[in-house]
Order: structure tokens, then C-alpha cells, then sequence
């Protein structure tokens, strides 16, 4: 699918058909090019988190307010990312750029990152929010919808999956076959409600 379809038809579906089973290689393939998403010093924190288990996902439907697409959907996954990734061995995230960029860029993340507990966090939710519109289109172009969700306990879902805690959660998706259409598209603002040139006024 061409990249200007898949982000215009990409919609936020709630309603999946229950018996459909994602292949391996599709949910690979999905997962592969989500982990292409940028991330800040190329430290790759996100961290997806794939449930199947079906008794898991019931427990974390009834986390999320009941919705549907937990459990329904073919997969659900909960993207969280490490808040210390920038600490764990940072050289692995060069290891095939050239020695003196390696050496440049692994000796910053330490000074950047080091008692900054906000961006720290900031950076988590922006690897996820990358990623997660990443895998949300890898999908789309292979025929699968998707539901971004925020609308959960996020203290039981970590509980759920046990979360480490030095991770935090950032949000979920829902993967699958739609069993309805959705809504029509609400529509958008025009792009001078949201583009600023320059600076504010």
C-alpha cells in the first residue's frame, strides 16, 4: 500500500472479528518495521509488549473500561519504554556506526540524560508515540486496522504485565481484522488552525 493511502485510511477501529488469528509472520513483519521509528540517540527504549494469552487479555479488558477491542482484536500490544535505556550498555546502539561517531555520541547520552527524570519520561513517551504510529501503519499496509488506547488503568496493566520499574507504560493498540467500518471521519482543522509559520503572533 502506497504510504499517502495507509495514513489516510488508518483509522482508530473498536470493533474486530474475535476468531481471526494474525499469522506469525505478518505480526513479525509488523514489529520489524515498528522498530524502524526514530529514537533519540538511537537508544530504541520502546519496548512492545505483545499479549495473546487470552485469560491476560480479559484481565486487562477489565482494566480498560470494558472495551471490546482488548480482547477481540488479534493482538493487543502495550507499548512502554525504558527510562533508563540510555544507561544499559549504550554502546550496542552504535555498534555499526564508525568508531569516532560511536565514541561521540555514547559519551553525550550519559551527561544529557543524568538527573533529568522528566526528560527521562519525555523521551519515553515520545519513542512510543513514534513507534506506535509506526507499527499503527506498518499494519494498515498489510490490511490491518488498529486502536490506539490511553483509556486504562495504567497501574494494572503494569501489574498485568509485569512491568519492571524502571519502564513505564505508554499506551496500547489493538490490532486486527474490523469486523464494522467506523464512523465517518470526524474531519480535521484546515491547516491554518494548526501550522505556524515562524513564531506564534
Amino acid at each position: 500500500m502506497d504510504t499517502f493511502d495507509a495514513i489516510y485510511q488508518r483509522r482508530s477501529v473498536k470493533q474486530y472479528d474475535p476468531g481471526h488469528v494474525m499469522p506469525d509472520a505478518d505480526l513479525s513483519k509488523i514489529l520489524a518495521a515498528a522498530i524502524q521509528a526514530p529514537t533519540s540517540f538511537n537508544m530504541q527504549n520502546w519496548r512492545f509488549v505483545v499479549v495473546r494469552d487470552r485469560e491476560l487479555r480479559e484481565q486487562i479488558r477489565a482494566a480498560a473500561n470494558d472495551q471490546a477491542q482488548v480482547t477481540d482484536a488479534s493482538v493487543l500490544i502495550v507499548l512502554t519504554a525504558d527510562l533508563l535505556a540510555w544507561q544499559k550498555d549504550p554502546r550496542r546502539y552504535w555498534a555499526q556506526a564508525p568508531e569516532a561517531v560511536a565514541e561521540l555520541l555514547v559519551n553525550w547520552m550519559g551527561p544529557f540524560y543524568e538527573g533529568r527524570e522528566q526528560l527521562q519520561r519525555d523521551e519515553a513517551m515520545r519513542s512510543c508515540g513514534l513507534g506506535a504510529q509506526t507499527l499503527m501503519l506498518a499494519a494498515k499496509a498489510l490490511g490491518y486496522d488498529s486502536c490506539p488506547m490511553i483509556g486504562f488503568d495504567a497501574e494494572k496493566v503494569a501489574e498485568f504485565v509485569r512491568l519492571p520499574g524502571d519502564h513505564v507504560i505508554g499506551l496500547m493498540i489493538a490490532v486486527g481484522k474490523r469486523a464494522a467500518d467506523p464512523w465517518a471521519k470526524p474531519g480535521q482543522l484546515p491547516l491554518a488552525d494548526v501550522v505556524v509559520h515562524d513564531r506564534f503572533a
